[in-house]
């Protein structure tokens, strides 16, 4: 029997493996949500909403097994609580909204006609979710999608496989009724068969671009929606004028906070010259100040990075860089756990790079951030958009004329000022160009696990 294994990136053991289902099993999973989803979408939007925050709070109840559960799963440290917090915020957001987003849109109620668009739910939603933040992700597509009257089916990451029985556990506690919910383990090939047989009604994919490419091939001519958050090269512009301490306190965190393995955590800075040498050195304070070691140990701040591979990737970007002329501004002595060997990678900041450099155009998604000296807003604006990738872009300054300037140039989905590595629950969450396309969260996030259906009823 086919099986999907979870090596622990702190040891390299396995530490989770799951029977592989057959695409009949899913079929039949999907049958049963089906059913259920039919009478779910009856039931009225507010008692929709209780079930899902009693998940929410039940999931909440086992966040001390999680934090450790992570730890094993991907690396983070345990000091860092978990995803809850975000969860939370998150999903009571969409919970608060819910019956204004779903209601009617009227256009007429006299005595002669009812016109108006109802949103109804499009049926079985499929969440494919990545294992970098397996609960914040995946709480983005599910919450809505249930609320919105519709079933979900969860395939999780193999590296977290453990979080879409987590889901499962809460919303079996929370008196959600049976089928409306499933975690599957499935394989790519099954997964593909399945959107090539219209198995679902919508799909949302977090992942790579080439994920998402494959996941539009399988999809194509089924004419399923599919949202897709892929790949990111998140920049941030410090300008003359910035708050030095806070830009460089903010956008190093948002650079190397869970390794680095952030869907828009900053991969370029591209700093005023006036600032830049003192950028640059309190940056290097930072992260040489920073702890790397194993997860569980509540000193460390930097855990490995989830698997090898990922850090074999991230050392890759880095040697090409220094071979092409960067130059290292860490001392790398300091994190003796970084043996080249395993997916222990010590933190990297990176100068006198330039954009022919991989580290500076692909998605590195590791701890490793390459800085640039820019002379004018021009000059960084041409910068930032010279990317495959348009997730979120950083502006430090105090002129929030000047950032709102600068962003409506940008390629982006998110324009932050003064902050960065941050949802919104309130806004929507959607990128452009191989960042991918559709939006979660918001009041429009309800748009993609809903339909819109006219209604014209002339009365006499």
């Amino acid at each position: 029997m086919s099986k999907l294994t979870c090596i622990s990136p702190i040891d390299g053991s396995v530490y989770a493996e799951r029977a592989v289902q057959s695409a009949a099993e899913i079929t039949a999973i999907v049958g049963k949500a089906r059913d259920a989803q039919k009478v779910w979408a009856k039931v009225d939007v507010a008692e929709r909403v209780k079930i899902v925050e009693a998940a929410i709070a039940a999931l909440e109840g086992m966040n001390d097994e999680i934090v450790l559960e992570l730890a094993h799963l991907m690396g983070r440290p345990v000091r860092y609580g978990g995803e809850i917090g975000g969860v939370k915020e998150r999903a009571y957001h969409m919970t608060s909204i819910a019956e204004a987003s779903l209601a009617p849109t009227v256009i007429e109620d006299s005595d002669a006609f009812s016109r108006y668009i109802a949103k109804e739910p499009v049926g079985v939603v499929l969440v494919i979710a990545p294992w970098n933040y397996p609960f914040l992700t995946a709480v983005n597509s599910i919450v809505p999608a249930l609320v919105a009257g519709n079933a979900v089916v969860l395939k999780h990451s193999t590296q977290t496989l453990i979080a879409g029985e987590r889901f499962a556990q809460a919303f079996e506690q929370a008196g959600l009724p049976a089928g409306l919910f499933s975690s599957i383990f499935v394989s790519h090939d099954i997964t593909s068969a399945l959107l090539e047989a219209r198995t679902f009604d919508f799909i949302n994919f977090t992942g790579s671009v080439g994920g998402g490419k494959q996941i539009e091939r399988a999809a194509a001519g089924t004419f399923v929606g599919v949202g897709l958050e892929l790949g990111g090269k998140d920049p941030g512009y410090v300008r003359a004028d910035a708050n030095l301490d806070a830009a460089v306190d903010t956008l190093i965190d948002g650079a190397m906070f869970n390794s680095g393995q952030c869907c828009c955590g900053i991969e370029r800075i591209y700093v005023h010259e006036s600032l830049f040498d003192e950028f640059v050195a309190k940056a290097k304070a930072i992260v040489e100040g920073y702890t790397l070691g194993n997860p569980l140990d509540e000193a460390t701040t930097l855990g490995p990075m989830a698997h090898k591979r990922f850090a074999d990737e991230v050392r890759a970007q880095i040697s090409e860089a220094l071979a092409a002329g960067a130059t290292s501004v860490i001392d790398r002595t300091r994190f003796s756990r970084d043996n080249g060997e395993d997916a222990y990678l010590a933190p990297e900041i990176l100068v006198n790079v330039d954009h022919s450099m991989r580290v500076m155009k692909d998605e590195s998604f590791g701890p490793v951030v390459g800085i640039m000296k820019v002379s004018s807003d021009a000059e960084a604006i041409e910068l930032m958009n010279d990317s495959e990738f348009g997730l979120t872009a950083s502006i430090w300054t105090q002129d929030a004329k000047a950032a709102a300037e600068i962003g409506r140039q940008i390629e982006t989905g998110t324009i932050f000022m003064n902050r960065c590595d941050y949802l919104d629950p309130a806004l929507c969450w959607t990128g452009c160009k191989d960042t991918g396309r559709g939006i979660s969260l918001s009041a429009f996030g309800y748009d993609s696990v809903t339909r819109a259906k006219s209604y014209h009823l002339k009365k006499n």
